[in-house]
C-alpha cells in the first residue's frame, strides 16, 4: 500500500486538481471566504495540495499530520483571538481535514468539524467540489458568527485566496 500511495503521489501531475477546481472555482470560493470573515472575527484559510512531499510520503504522513504541519508554516494559528480554521484538501489521497484553533476549537469541538469533513467528503463523491467546500465554509460561518461575531471593523490577517499546491 505504501509504495502504491508513493507512486499515486508521484505520477499524478500537482496541476490535476484544476480539473476539479478551476480558477473559476477558485475565485468563487476566495469570495466565500471574504464574505465569511465580514461576518465574524475568525480567519480562514483553504489549502488544496494534490502531491504530498516525497519526505512526506516516504514517512508515511497521514493528511492529518500534513493538515497539522501546514497549519503551523502558514500560520494560521497565530490569529489575533486564535480563532483560524484550516480546510486542507489533500486530493491524490482524497481526504478533507480540518484543523482549528484554540479557540474556536473550544466552543465547537472536535466532532463539529469531523461532521463538516463527512459533508465535504459526501460532496466530493458527487464530484462537487465546489459546493462541498462552499458548504463547508457557510456551515463553518455560522459557528464562527455564533462564537466569535463581528464587532466592527477587523484586519484581515490570512489571504483568502485557496492555496493550490
Amino acid at each position: 500500500m505504501r509504495l502504491q500511495r508513493i507512486f499515486r503521489h508521484l505520477v499524478l501531475p500537482h496541476w490535476w486538481v484544476l480539473r476539479a477546481l478551476p480558477a473559476a472555482s477558485l475565485q468563487r470560493i476566495e469570495r466565500a471566504v471574504a464574505a465569511s470573515e465580514s461576518m465574524h472575527r475568525g480567519e480562514l484559510r483553504v489549502v488544496v495540495e494534490a502531491n504530498l512531499p516525497l519526505s512526506g510520503l516516504w514517512r508515511g504522513q497521514s493528511a492529518r499530520a500534513r493538515a497539522i504541519e501546514l497549519f503551523s508554516q502558514l500560520r494560521v494559528w497565530d490569529t489575533e483571538e486564535n480563532s483560524g480554521v484550516l480546510i486542507y484538501l489533500q486530493w491524490i489521497d482524497r481526504r478533507v481535514e480540518i484543523v482549528a484553533d484554540r479557540g474556536i476549537n473550544a466552543c465547537v469541538g472536535q466532532a463539529f468539524w469531523d461532521g463538516v469533513c463527512r459533508q465535504m467528503e459526501s460532496a466530493f463523491r458527487s464530484k462537487d467540489f465546489e459546493g462541498g467546500t462552499l458548504l463547508a465554509l457557510r456551515t463553518i460561518t455560522a459557528a464562527l458568527a455564533e462564537h466569535f461575531a463581528a464587532t466592527g471593523e477587523k484586519s484581515n490577517e490570512l489571504p483568502n485566496a485557496p492555496l493550490v499546491l
